[in-house]
């Protein structure tokens, strides 16, 4: 079985030794840097299948190295560690391309789920083909909905949503069962993330009035095509 190649970027030395020693021991085949400038040289070098990016680290910060790196590939999944916690530093997390956000202090095992959900969840992509919804076509592997000749770009975090949602299409989608699956738990500040990602999909999805993403008060949210 061939081992999963992770790039950690952590400038804080001993931390950043802990979790390379804890990833490997469990499989994991990790390439740690130091700082952002290094992280995206051995970004272009080995050819990860995922990203562990500390936010605040020196030369280039985990943001910027993100946005960097989504201009070239936008599909690899994107784990940032950060001290941060507020509502707007979650939302910027998600908004430069990442996929999941942990919060310092964590632990190595709350890691490794979140790693292997994000692992599982590009091996269901690979196995999808493309899905109508209403006149779009949706591509879930390529995140891109196709109107007519027109192709919007989704990012990874809109395109599991709204797999998700096409998959109870005309049902309820389960809040709870949403938080818990793609943001890791249902807390206050994933719950107004989710409601972010959704006015998003209602937006790249106006063009067909046919679809609409209607919020079931209490319970979730619904595709109606």
């Amino acid at each position: 079985m061939t081992k999963v190649k992770i790039l950690l970027a952590e400038d804080e030395a001993s931390l950043g030794m802990i979790v390379k020693e804890s990833l490997e021991t469990r499989g994991f085949i990790v390439f740690h840097a130091i700082n952002g400038e290094e992280a995206l040289d051995l970004y272009q070098k080995v050819n990860p299948v995922i990203l562990v990016l500390d936010v605040m680290m020196p030369l280039k910060d985990g943001f910027t190295l993100a946005k960097e790196i989504r201009l070239e590939n936008k599909n690899i999944p994107i784990i940032f560690l950060t001290a941060k916690s507020q509502t707007s530093d979650v939302l910027e997390g998600f908004n430069h391309g990442g996929n999941d956000y942990l919060k310092k202090p964590f632990s190595m095992e709350e890691l490794i789920v979140r790693i292997n959900s994000l692992l599982n969840r590009i091996e269901l992509a690979s196995n999808l083909e493309e899905i109508i919804i209403g006149d779009y076509l949706f591509n879930y592997t390529k995140q891109t909905l196709i109107y007519l000749k027109e192709t919007v770009q989704l990012t990874h975090r809109e395109a599991q949503l709204l797999f998700h949602l096409q998959q109870k299409k005309n049902e309820v989608l389960d809040r709870t069962f949403i938080l818990n699956k793609l943001w890791g738990n249902d807390d206050f500040f994933n719950a107004r993330s989710m409601d972010v990602f959704i006015s998003k999909l209602r937006k790249k999805l106006k063009s067909d009035s046919n679809i609409q993403i209607i919020n079931v008060r209490g319970f979730g949210y619904k595709l109606i095509c």
